[in-house]
């Protein structure tokens, strides 16, 4: 009983007391943290609304053209065409094509953005860099 007294004694002095609880809590909090994890991991979701990867999203653009910039490089073989229009959230699009004849450039800027091709030949200029 002495023997004991003086170990509770040298405990208390050693402030021991507080660090000896220490590795409980921890582990508690271990295994606890352990089993909601494993709860939360391998329980089965299903969602109603299914993805799909393999589709392309197909976006229509309803916005007004400012002016159509389109640089030809020859000797790459490929025009940039540069899209200024008045909307706040987009205002510059940015596209490239693998043609540099005009026509074929109008036609492939009009399909892209939705517009006429009359509509494109009004708002583009060409500037052709070798």
């Amino acid at each position: 009983m002495q023997r004991l007294y003086r170990i509770v004694q040298n405990l208390k002095s050693s402030r021991a007391e507080f660090w000896l609880p220490l590795p409980l809590v921890g582990i508690t909090f271990w295994l606890a943290g352990n089993a909601i994890a494993k709860q939360v991991l391998y329980s089965s979701y299903t969602s109603p609304n299914q993805l799909q990867a393999d589709t392309q999203l197909e976006m229509k653009l309803s916005i007004a053209v400012l002016v159509i910039n389109a640089e030809i490089n020859l000797r790459r073989g490929t025009t940039a065409a540069s899209i200024r229009t008045t909307e706040s959230n987009l205002k510059k699009l940015e596209y490239e094509f693998a043609v540099t004849d005009p026509k074929q450039i109008e036609i492939a800027i009009a399909q892209e953005i939705g517009l006429p091709v009359e509509e494109v030949r009004k708002l583009i200029r060409y500037r052709i860099v070798n």
